[in-house]
C-alpha cells in the first residue's frame, strides 16, 4: 500500500472511533466514574506530551533549555499561580537559558 493508502486509512479509523463515541450512551458518559477516568487520562495525556516535547531531541534525550523552563513552571504550578503566568515564566525561562 502507498504512503497515500496508509494516510486515508488513518482517517477512516479516526473518523470512525470518532463516530462510536456517539453512540454510547449518555448515562454511561455521565457517571461519576466516567467523569473520574476521563479527568486522569487527560491529566496523565497532557503530563506525557509535555515530558517528550521538553526532553527529545531525535531519538534521544536533550538537556536543554526546555527542561531548565519544565522545571520553573512546575515550581510555579506547585504555588498554584494563574495558567497564564506558568506559561510567561517557562518561556522567559527559556529565553534566559538559551541566552546564556
Amino acid at each position: 500500500m502507498t504512503l497515500w493508502g496508509w494516510i486515508m486509512l488513518a482517517c477512516v479509523a479516526a473518523w470512525a472511533l470518532k463516530f462510536v463515541g456517539y453512540l454510547v450512551p449518555v448515562r454511561w458518559m455521565e457517571s461519576p466514574r466516567m467523569s473520574r477516568v476521563a479527568g486522569t487520562l487527560t491529566i496523565g495525556l497532557l503530563a506525557s506530551l509535555t515530558t517528550m516535547n521538553a526532553l527529545s531531541a531525535g531519538q534521544g534525550l536533550a538537556f536543554d533549555a526546555r527542561m531548565g523552563a519544565l522545571l520553573v513552571a512546575a515550581v510555579a504550578l506547585a504555588l498554584r499561580e494563574p495558567f497564564l503566568l506558568v506559561v510567561v515564566l517557562g518561556a522567559v525561562a527559556a529565553a534566559l537559558l538559551r541566552l546564556l
